[in-house]
């Protein structure tokens, strides 16, 4: 190979090595302008967070708030919505909480659970006077924590679906599951929904919510592409937080 040949080589290489790396970049670009774009937990969910003497509310070094009754009959580790801020939950969290369950919201990575549905490992280890755990999310947060339920079924109790679907089957896996959407709700993908619903138990509750939509479940305003509700916020939560207490509290009650 002569030295020009070689040369020409060489620079081909470098404009293939300089391609990649402008490909590269353009890819984590775009996926922290995704990632950075996201919905901001409004000033109803941090009021929420506050302290009380009913309620305690307290952070973990990884940024997951647990909001623990005096007494806890049941814990409920719950997987935010896609890219929702987790603090977003807190007043479900806290409504849950009142009703004698201690929860455990999670902090998900650029807030996705999709970058860590593992998350829930090594939680319920914390509490060992707690018998009975329950995982739940919104949207895709919901779907990890299916997915996570369907790998741990023997360590939990039931299985909470708000605004979301099962990829994986759980006949046969023994969990109590409640799915609760609401009437208006436009985001969720009604057929998806209908066509992983042979993936449930069979004695799955199902819980529709009159006038709630799909970002009814957490404080963190309108979603795009959400349809429009006829209930408040509030309403949509005291009733997920109802239904959700009915549920985890027949087994850890």
């Amino acid at each position: 190979m002569t030295r020009e040949q070689t040369a020409r080589r060489r620079k081909r290489l470098w404009i293939i090595l300089g391609a990649l790396l402008a490909a590269i970049l353009l890819v984590c670009v775009g996926f922290a302008v995704y990632v950075g774009d996201y919905y901001h937990a409004d000033e109803t969910a941090v009021q929420t967070m506050a302290v009380s003497d009913e309620i305690t509310v307290s952070k973990t070094d990884g940024g997951d708030l647990v909001f623990a009754p005096p007494s806890p009959k049941a814990g409920l580790i719950f997987y935010p919505g896609g890219k929702v801020e987790h603090t977003a939950y807190a007043p479900l969290m806290r409504a849950c909480a009142e009703q004698g369950i201690l929860c455990v919201l999670v902090k998900m990575p650029c807030n996705l659970a999709v970058l860590d549905r593992n998350a829930a490992d090594g939680i319920a280890e914390q509490y060992p006077d707690i018998d009975a755990w329950y995982i739940g999310g919104h949207s895709l947060g919901g779907a990890m924590a299916a997915a996570y339920a369907a790998n741990h079924s023997g360590e939990l109790d039931g299985l909470i679906l708000l605004a979301a679907y099962s990829t994986k089957d759980l006949n046969g896996s023994g969990l109590e599951v409640l799915s609760v959407y609401g009437s208006e709700d436009r985001v969720l993908n009604r057929e998806k929904y209908e066509g992983y619903r042979g993936n449930l138990p069979a004695g799955a509750v199902e819980i529709v919510i009159d006038g709630g939509c799909h970002a009814g479940f957490g404080s963190y305003g309108p979603q795009k592409g959400d349809g429009t509700p006829t209930i408040t916020g509030e309403e949509q939560v005291m009733r997920t937080a109802s239904e959700i207490t009915d549920i985890a509290l027949g087994a850890g009650g």
